[in-house]
């Protein structure tokens, strides 16, 4: 008696469902993601930039749980005034007797914010121009980049001081003066780089099967220029921070607000130079330089992956 020994082959396993639009843009956008890291983790200078921004943000983000708003406190000075670096007080104290160390980092939250909002506001202004005028042309782009043409000519500091001086002295005031007075360099480059996207041929295809204007800016444009808005941005962050403290320095910023630049005002008037209280202009000085000095190694470095061509040093 024989027995049957053949196997019956298990079943093709069902075909997997057809992934959605969607669920292959989001793998795409991670795909992107996961090559920009790789090739930013390759800049050196980037990493280091990287790493001090995340250290300015966790101070500032946690400043009100570990220092406590009554830093700002005149009347709760916990020092002598002009009191110099000890190891009760690391960076000394100020003219009320507040400790300057606190005062620092309390100060990073504010100088932070100004320079992230006015860098945003002053590139949505100029992706803004720029795409609409390298798009529309004609007698619109004409009179648009005219207009740009004389905010580039002007000094900025210049205008952000008109303003800050005509309108009320607040912190909103600050980055509205900063971000409507430096988009035009970002709007010049985003101009020259949509006229590039424009002249391809995919666009003339979108125009031929009846793409509007408003689908052919957000859909195939905006895109494109975006890598030179995010670097435009990374760099601009910091140009917004040194404007602010110039700013709350020559006494037109928030007197109720504690930032970097306020604090330089503050030592002016006590008069820390004269006096030779280096304590009091140092630190709040060197934050700036190394907060500018970080936004701006980023900023190389995103430049650099985003367009190789740049040929940045690492």
């Amino acid at each position: 008696m024989t027995t049957d020994t053949t196997t019956t082959a298990p079943p093709d396993p069902a075909p997997s469902a057809p992934r959605s639009p969607r669920a292959l843009a989001w793998q795409r956008r991670r795909r992107s993601v996961a090559r920009f890291w790789r090739q930013y983790r390759t800049h050196r200078t980037g990493v280091v930039g990287l790493a001090a921004l995340v250290l300015f943000a966790l101070v500032a983000l946690t400043a009100p749980l570990t220092i406590g708003s009554d830093v700002q406190s005149v009347t709760e000075a916990p020092g002598r005034p002009m009191e110099g670096p000890s190891g009760q007080f690391w960076f000394g104290t100020d003219q009320y007797g507040r400790d300057l160390l606190r005062l620092v980092l309390w100060g990073s939250r504010v100088s932070l914010t100004v320079g992230l909002l006015a860098a945003v506001l002053s590139v949505a202004i100029g992706a803004l121009v720029g795409i609409t005028a390298g798009h529309f042309r004609g007698w619109y782009a004409t009179v648009i980049m005219r207009v740009t043409d004389w905010f580039l000519v002007m000094p900025t500091l210049v205008l952000a001081i008109a303003l800050a001086t005509v309108m009320s002295r607040s912190l909103s005031t600050i980055i509205l003066a900063i971000g409507v007075t430096t988009w035009p360099t970002t709007a010049r480059l985003v101009r020259a780089q949509t006229l590039a996207v424009e002249s391809r041929p995919y666009i003339e295809r979108a125009r031929a099967l009846g793409g509007g204007h408003a689908h052919i800016m957000s859909r195939h444009v905006l895109p494109n220029v975006m890598p030179l808005v995010l670097a435009q941005t990374t760099l601009g962050i910091s140009n917004a921070i040194l404007s602010e403290a110039t700013l709350a320095f020559l006494g037109l910023g928030d007197p109720t607000i504690t930032s970097w630049g306020g604090l330089l005002q503050d030592a002016r008037e006590a008069g820390a130079v004269s006096s030779g209280h280096w304590w009091y202009l140092v630190p709040p000085g060197l934050a700036i330089a190394a907060v500018a000095l970080a936004f701006t190694l980023c900023g190389r470095a995103v430049e650099s992956v985003l367009n190789p061509k740049l040929g940045v040093a690492r």
